[in-house]
């Protein structure tokens, strides 16, 4: 299966004692599904999947797949290091109803591009479920060329869609679909849709990714589809600098989450340790980016 179109990669929101706010995922999924996204991803690398435990793993999946209830397609992040443990996370989200998984390259010493194509081959083969790959060397410790994803969608059909987040995307995004040749590819965007608009005129299927707005992902993609890529420009831009300020390395997950809070569906905006909290100077600023993008003609659709 090809995934394309908007995939909102949701946060986990925590209670002030650090268990998982159940009550605010639902609001966050009601808020992201009402925006017209396709589809949802749990457990990714911004929904803070290092700092959740096996058995919360689990109840995360369970939560989301019943609060969407079919109204969208929900992928589930199941990236690990081992063959074996992998499998078992893809047999678990298939369990619990996903419609996909999301996984990385294993991290290990020496990996090479035989191991890869052999770990996803060995989850295609275990369990029946759709793969999406991520494509995020920061995490994953890995760079796959091109060639090595145009391959694995080649050699492993059930991976056949790119989560593609290997700056830069639009170029790197050109160069999988030259090497896919004949094998259809599907590549979404991700980096917190900095790139959208320069990924789809490369020709990207979609975008997954956190961005807290997920109304402006589905507006600029359905414009750029309707033909319109002059609107889906202007929509796009004047949105940029607030994609660009979420997007910040080492605290982003804490802007994103404090406008949830905004927005009013997560209740306490605070991540798990060891990582950082949100400091009053980018409380401020934040601030400051969200009151000039809804001066911005034409923002005032969704910002008010």
């Amino acid at each position: 299966m090809l995934f394309e179109g908007v995939f909102s990669v949701l946060p986990t929101p925590f209670q002030d004692g650090g268990d998982i706010d159940l009550e605010s995922l639902r609001r966050v999924v009601d808020l992201v599904v009402a925006a017209g996204v396709d589809g949802v991803t749990a457990l990714g690398v911004t929904g803070e999947v290092a700092r959740v435990a096996e058995r919360e793993r689990a109840l995360v999946t369970e939560t989301v797949v019943a609060q969407v209830n079919g109204r969208a397609k929900v992928i589930v992040g199941a990236s690990a290091d081992g063959v074996r443990t992998c499998i078992d996370l893809v047999r678990e989200a298939k369990t619990l109803g996903a419609d996909a998984v999301m996984v990385s390259p294993p991290r290990a010493l020496k990996l090479n591009s035989e191991s890869v194509v052999s770990h996803y081959k060995a989850l295609a083969d275990a369990v029946d479920l759709p793969i999406v790959v991520q494509d995020y060397p920061p995490i994953s410790g890995f760079s796959m060329e091109p060639a090595l994803l145009a391959r694995i969608a080649r050699e492993v059909p059930a991976a056949r869609t790119i989560k593609l987040e290997d700056p830069p995307t639009p170029f790197k995004t050109a160069k999988i679909l030259a090497a896919s040749g004949d094998t259809a590819v599907a590549i979404l965007g991700g980096l917190g849709g900095v790139f959208l608009l320069e990924e789809l005129m490369a020709g990207t299927a979609g975008v997954m990714t956190g961005f807290a707005f997920p109304e402006v992902l589905v507006k600029v993609f359905t414009l750029y589809r309707a033909g319109d890529i002059d609107a889906a420009a202007d929509v796009f831009y004047r949105f940029v600098p607030l994609m660009r300020f979420e997007f910040q390395e080492g605290v982003g997950m804490a802007i994103r989450k404090e406008v949830y809070r905004q927005r009013g569906v997560i209740t306490n905006p605070g991540l798990r340790g060891p990582a950082v909290s949100l400091d009053e100077a980018t409380r401020q600023a934040l601030d400051r980016v969200l009151v000039w993008t809804s001066k911005q003609e034409g923002a005032s659709w969704i910002l008010g």
